[in-house]
């Protein structure tokens, strides 16, 4: 009888290895290689403090890919002091693990509301702390903390479908009352609530524009830097226009569908 021939098994494909974690030293290691004296002049000028490297945003944005989250790499890397360490580690670290306690730290140690201090406020918004900061920091007596809230209050204005309208349109008024006699550095998160806000729905466009008409001019010194005081008329009207166009309803249900610019700037 002819004997059966013998089948070959197939090879079990090998699952690939995992990457290893980057750890602290090695991180802090790339930064300080991938950093220039004219980013680093750059982000003193518009505040930043020693510690720094003068690593740019667009380097950042290829480590946060790399290391996806890791929080208590994150936590580690604030820990530094150092300023690019703190700026990646707000993009990579678990909104779901920080506490109302660290949030607040992280806001009172940002050096520069226009960098660090504004992604810890959008850090705030992917969290449960969310509303509660919101009131406690427009209340607080530090500038960094009122910074804060503001941009808090733009980002929840995009991003949070659950909030009723009215509760954009108190602050609005309040802006409205106190733009003017607030703090230099103020102004300038409060200026883009407004934009944000204006950018959340039609009702509240209307009312943002309105608004923002009676404020009128907003100066704000911006120091040694090429920044410009935004027109928050004609940005609300900008984006009203340009998320049309793109079919969505409002600048804020664009917004929705985009990674949230902690992340992806």
């Amino acid at each position: 009888m002819p004997t059966a021939k013998a089948t070959k098994k197939k090879p079990v494909p090998r699952k690939p290895a995992p990457t290893p974690r980057l750890t602290l030293p090695a991180v802090m290691r790339e930064l300080e290689q991938a950093g220039t004296a004219t980013t680093r002049k750059t982000y003193l000028r518009h505040g930043a403090k020693e510690p720094l490297f003068g690593v740019s945003f667009a380097t950042l944005k290829d480590l946060t890919k790399r290391i996806d989250i890791d929080h208590e790499l994150a936590l580690a890397l604030w820990n530094t002091g150092n300023f690019d360490a703190r700026n990646l580690a707000v993009k990579i670290v678990d909104p779901a693990r920080m506490t109302a306690s660290e949030l607040d730290r992280w806001v009172r140690e940002a050096t520069v509301a226009r960098l660090g201090g504004s992604y810890v406020a959008m850090l705030a918004a992917e969290g449960s702390h969310a509303i509660a900061k919101v009131s406690a920091w427009l209340a607080a007596k530090d500038m960094p903390s009122r910074s804060a809230g503001w941009i808090l209050l733009g980002q929840l204005a995009q991003r949070d479908e659950t909030l009723p309208d009215s509760f954009f349109a108190t602050h609005l008024a309040e802006i409205e009352r106190t733009m003017h006699t607030a703090p230099n550095g103020e102004r300038e998160p409060m200026n883009g609530a407004v934009i944000t806000i204006g950018g959340r729905s039609a009702g509240l466009r209307k009312a943002a524009l309105a608004a923002a008409k009676r404020i009128g001019k907003v100066e704000i010194d911006h120091g040694d830097t090429a920044c410009k005081t935004a027109d928050a008329g004609e940005v609300i009207e900008k984006t009203w226009a340009h998320a049309k166009t793109k079919g969505f309803a409002s600048p804020a249900a664009q917004e929705r569908t985009r990674e949230t610019p902690r992340r992806r700037c």
